[in-house]
């Protein structure tokens, strides 16, 4: 096994049992994100699929609820190593320099976004995401995604449309102070507790559907 080999299976054994997943990669020639030394010929996404990340971070929030931003924090805490060990560069959603980390997504594992804007896959829906990426300077080999159809165009019904009580999920994308105003006017009973309506009726890929404490963590944060 080579060194560029040990570099992915490494990736892959130390960020499992966290439930973090390597979901592709992005090639580039000179015009690569700035590492410290150079720049990147391949960006490694990382994320999860489902709910796959919820006991690990779940059991490290015990511990930490003083930290704000927890689920950021904890996708710092396990990626930064992982990069720092195998000579890499951490990137994150929530961290400075901004990455265009959906563009990365969008060639990496070849997705559109959703009326919702986020992401939809064509096997796991709108219950997935991405916690960092890892730059490397050299190209390596990866498969690339296949080409499927993106689920959207084939969604006759598009109830993610006309469920959502805010009417803030339109085809011309996600209006976020529609929602965020309906949330903090008293409407969040159904969304809180069971998730954003919405984003529940997309009928794609339903078995990955995060648990009701994960929906309730991530409608917490949004409507702050």
């Amino acid at each position: 096994m080579g060194k560029t080999e040990n570099r992915i299976e490494h990736i892959r054994a130390v960020l499992a049992p966290h439930g973090i997943f390597l979901r592709g990669v992005v090639h580039f020639g000179s015009d690569g994100p700035e590492m410290a030394r150079d720049t990147a010929r391949t960006v490694v996404l990382l994320g999860n699929i489902g709910g796959s990340i919820w006991p690990a971070f779940s059991k490290w929030w015990q511990d930490n609820e003083h930290v704000s931003n927890p689920l950021d924090a904890w996708s710092v805490e396990i990626i930064r190593p992982v990069a720092s060990m195998i000579g890499g560069t951490a990137w994150f959603p929530s961290e400075r320099p901004w990455q265009p980390f959906q563009q990365w997504a969008m060639l990496a594992e070849g997705l559109r976004a959703s009326p919702l804007g986020v992401l939809v896959h064509p096997e796991y829906g709108l219950w997935h995401g991405y916690r960092g990426a890892i730059g490397l300077e050299e190209r390596i080999d990866f498969p690339l995604p296949a080409t499927r159809p993106h689920p959207c165009d084939h969604c006759p019904d598009k109830p993610c449309l006309t469920s959502c009580p805010a009417n803030a999920v339109m085809l011309e994308g996600f209006d976020v102070p529609a929602c965020r105003t309906y949330l903090a006017g008293g409407g969040m009973q159904a969304c809180m507790q069971g998730g954003c309506v919405a984003r529940n009726a997309c009928p794609v890929g339903t078995e990955y559907r995060y648990t009701d404490a994960q929906l309730r963590f991530h409608m917490t944060a949004l409507s702050r």
